[in-house]
């Protein structure tokens, strides 16, 4: 690792923070300036808020928003944009979106009720998900937002909810399961779509057809136009039946980097069973080196053939219909981080060691995954350069909790010096499903905080509540 910036205050503790040696993360600019030029400040924080500690930056997914527009205005299609909520429980990220101009995608009357606190328009909601409740059903039918319709049986369900507010019709999309995805519990196939659009068609006094919807596994582009494929024939069938799609959602899936491509996959090919604690290389992973962004996937995915000799672009102009996206993970790229107080360090058998932080495995990890967030951290040293304990360390991160599968890294974490207590751990990029996805008051210990940071007129940071109601 080597020291990119210090604290130079000669009235503060000395402090360095180190770029790690083997995955070392992708940061913008923003969160380097503050783990690298201040990270006295990360400190401060953490002995304010606690470890672990989460930190936001609203702006950057104003970034990311812009980001996506200008690929789609490059191709000329009409959109619509869902921040898909579950990747975070920031409010702070949630009202960014909002104010943008974009929607949001919700997966529960939860969430629903988090966008419209946040200011957004409950017609630019989407919900998703395959088992809402009555209540959830009542409110998106009262507040006219989008319904994606997972079933029959949903449809049926949604029918009864709207028959009791006779002023009211519900605003659908049919969620399509595609060939590729035949085993999954989601959406529908062939016989149930014909079913759902022949009942749509019949009672166009209480549902407003609006199109269609699909979300894949996976990040590839090519299984996305390959559903869209799939679709066109109902598009035609819809309007046979004398509805009127205008929009094919396609959900999320849109590959973000964490890391440097070749030193993701040069990690890739030479890791072994010797690299992890336990000795067992997991068998997947998230492709954190991804060698496309989200911009280039979604250009590909535009260029790529559809119908009739018609891109996927051209197709969507062709027939005038919107192209829907549910960015969850790439809207919230670079957004955050998770900062973690170093406990103690124990010495282990053949020279490993274990670093114990304030936090768990439920804060900021992939192991509940059988995975692994292959990001190393950032050790940000809060000791005096002559009490440090130099050289070259392996170690594994393992939470404060008395379970032994609480850990949030198997693998052995290289570090030139040895980690000690009150340093800190930066864990970046972790606003994809990582930081709150499992969060839990386990031992008693309070939930983690988060904060947002945004900066003043003369280009000062200033953090305050994630949301603005809290005191």
């Amino acid at each position: 690792m080597k020291s990119k910036a210090s604290s130079t205050n000669p009235g503060l503790m000395q402090m360095e923070a180190c770029t790690p040696m083997t995955l070392s993360p992708i940061l913008h600019q923003s969160i380097s300036d503050l783990v690298y030029a201040s990270p006295q400040t990360l400190q401060e924080l953490v002995g304010r808020y606690g470890s672990p500690l989460n930190i936001v930056w609203p702006h950057i997914l104003a970034q990311n928003v812009d980001a996506f527009r200008a690929v789609l205005h490059a191709h000329q299609v009409r959109y619509e944009i869902f921040y898909g909520a579950k990747v975070n429980k920031s409010q702070a990220l949630v009202r960014a979106a909002v104010e943008t101009g974009i929607g949001v995608d919700v997966s529960s009357i939860h969430e629903f009720r988090d966008a419209l606190h946040a200011g957004a328009d409950p017609a630019r909601l989407c919900a998703t998900g395959p088992a809402k409740t009555a209540a959830f059903h009542a409110e998106l039918i009262k507040r006219a937002a989008l319904i994606s319709v997972d079933s029959v049986e949903e449809l049926a369900e949604l029918e009864k909810a709207v028959c009791g507010t006779p002023d009211r019709r519900a605003r659908v999309l049919l969620r399509y399961r595609p060939a590729a995805s035949h085993a999954s519990r989601f959406g529908m196939g062939e016989a149930d779509l014909m079913r759902c659009l022949q009942r749509l068609a019949q009672r166009k006094d209480r549902f407003a057809f609006e199109g269609f919807h699909f979300h894949l596994a996976g990040y590839a582009h090519e299984t996305r136009a390959q559903a869209l494929r799939e679709l066109t024939c109902y598009i035609d069938a819809a309007r046979g039946l004398g509805l009127q799609p205008a929009m094919i959602d396609i959900g999320g899936g849109m590959p973000i980097r964490y890391v440097d491509s070749q030193e993701y996959e040069s990690f890739l090919q030479y890791q072994c069973k010797d690299h992890y604690r336990n000795g067992r290389v997991p068998a997947s992973f998230y492709p954190y080196g991804s060698p496309i962004d989200a911009g280039v996937w979604l250009h590909r995915l535009l260029a790529s053939p559809c119908a009739g000799g018609l891109s996927v672009a051209a197709y969507l102009n062709a027939m005038n219909l919107i192209l829907a996206l549910e960015p969850g993970r790439s809207l919230a790229d670079q957004t955050a981080i998770s900062v973690f107080r170093i406990n103690c360090v124990k010495r282990l058998a053949a020279g490993q060691h274990v670093v114990f932080v304030e936090g768990s495995s439920f804060s900021a990890c992939e192991t509940w995954f059988a995975s692994e967030f292959l990001v190393d951290p950032i050790l940000v040293s809060t000791k005096p350069a002559d009490e440090r304990c130099n050289g070259p360390v392996q170690a594994y991160i393992a939470g404060h909790s008395c379970l032994d599968d609480d850990v949030l890294t198997n693998r052995l974490i290289g570090f030139d010096r040895m980690p000690q207590a009150g340093d800190l751990l930066v864990y970046a990029n972790t606003a994809g499903y990582q930081m709150d996805l499992l969060e839990n008051e386990f031992h008693r210990h309070p939930m983690p905080r988060r904060v947002a940071a945004a900066y003043n007129a003369a280009g000062g940071m200033e953090i305050s509540p994630d949301d603005k109601t809290e005191d």
